[in-house]
């Protein structure tokens, strides 16, 4: 039974992931039909990311009213109903009309699927979930590929994608007595206690923390906020400048595209190994340095075949860092502090995704998207000085820590 129901989270993770990668590999083809500046699918993205730190933010009130299931059944309807609405849009208003549900409900799944996972199953199992994110990102970009070389219609692709949210949709009506019936054998925590005095303690805990204050904090959102800014950037723009810089067909960008979520995808598949045998520390530092050298061959002026191997290169460097940053909140910051500073942290990661990729668009429509692997090189070398200040200020506060405690011993 829970097997059963995991399956389900996990299919409900991949139609997270779908939507994500479609507006960036179809918006070549879309703006040329709308008549819309370059400019402007920045700002639908921010739309949708706006949507999505919305419901984020009140997700908590609305799971504890509603309950994750319902919730997560609504909010994949609504995303469906989102994209069907961007396959009949008329006009370019209609399509920022669509963009708040869609932002809305993914939203509202993201938080309350990672919640119910952490509370009801094992640790393990919320690495492969953002795994699961990453096929249905890059199945996206494949899907909208086979419809714009086929049939040169991005219409009928978020048709084709609106279609799959609809049938997940139906599946997880015809499921939702399963969630309760999981959630009534798994009501003991982690930590030992149920999830009532949980909450109890957590909320006493939370009216003394100061999270902004502890040492550290602001560099770890620096790095947050510019690892989901350049995941998302590379998403959206990465078609536009191989179209308009490379010369690719719009159909071959997407599939390149379509890599780059594979090397997310694939990268974190392989991360769930390995951290058996290297720490997070490492992981997160060797994938700053890899995306860093994938952004490097996208910058440097070489033939287009180097601009598939940056991608996929800066979707493999991508994959560990965001896990292995999320798991590291505990370690760096004390548990009784880490809930608190993980919301933060994803505001943050909300806040990049949602501002980074509309100020590039806003700067290339001034200039020319040419500019694209400039600011990938920027952003990634921004989120590795700060995670390498981070590592620095904890290691000199373990061995002042180690120097109080030897000196308190003698």
């Amino acid at each position: 039974m829970a097997t059963l129901l995991l399956v389900i989270i996990y299919l409900a993770f991949i139609s997270l992931g779908l939507p994500d990668s479609l507006l960036g590999v179809a918006w070549p083809v879309m703006q040329s039909d709308i008549g819309a500046p370059l400019e402007t699918a920045g700002f639908l993205f921010m739309t949708i990311a706006g949507g999505t730190i919305i419901s984020s933010l009140a997700s908590g009130k609305v799971l504890r009213r509603f309950g994750t299931s319902k919730v997560t059944f609504v909010s994949v309807l609504m995303t469906a109903g989102a994209l069907l609405g961007f396959h009949f849009a008329p006009s370019i208003v209609w399509l920022f009309v669509c963009a708040i549900p869609l932002g809305l409900g993914a939203g509202a799944i993201d938080a309350g699927l990672n919640d119910y996972v952490a509370t009801h199953y094992k640790a393990h199992h919320m690495s492969w979930l953002h795994c699961f994110w990453g096929v249905g990102a890059t199945l996206g970009p494949i899907i909208m590929a086979q419809f714009i070389s086929g049939q040169n219609s991005w219409r009928n692709g978020y048709f084709a994608i609106s279609g799959i949210q609809l049938a997940l949709a139906i599946i997880l009506f015809f499921t939702l007595p399963l969630w309760n019936k999981v959630k009534n054998n798994s009501n003991i925590t982690k930590n030992g206690g149920t999830e009532e005095s949980k909450s109890i303690s957590y909320d006493e805990e939370a009216k003394e923390i100061k999270p902004l204050q502890i040492k550290g904090v602001k560099l770890a959102l620096t790095s947050f906020l510019f690892y989901c800014g350049v995941e998302a950037t590379v998403g959206l723009w990465g078609s536009s400048y191989l179209v308009n810089v490379k010369g690719l067909h719009v159909a071959l960008a997407a599939q390149w595209v379509s890599f780059y979520y594979a090397g997310i995808t694939i990268g974190r598949l392989i991360t769930g190994f390995i951290t058996f045998k290297i720490s997070n520390l490492t992981l997160i530092r060797m994938g700053q340095i890899i995306a860093l050298l994938g952004a490097v061959l996208l910058f440097l002026p070489l033939p287009s075949i180097f601009s598939l191997v940056g991608f996929i290169m800066t979707g493999l460097g991508l994959a560990p860092i965001f896990p292995c940053m999320l798991h590291e909140t505990p370690t760096r910051f004390g548990k009784e502090h880490s809930q608190t500073i993980m919301g933060y942290q994803m505001a943050l990661a909300y806040t990049g995704s949602t501002f980074l990729p509309p100020l590039l668009g806003f700067i290339a429509t001034h200039s020319t998207i040419g500019i694209f692997p400039l600011c990938i090189v920027v952003f990634v070398a921004v989120m590795l000085l700060s995670s390498e200040k981070l590592n620095n200020l904890l290691k000199k506060k373990e061995l002042t820590t180690r120097k109080d405690t030897s000196s308190t011993a003698f």
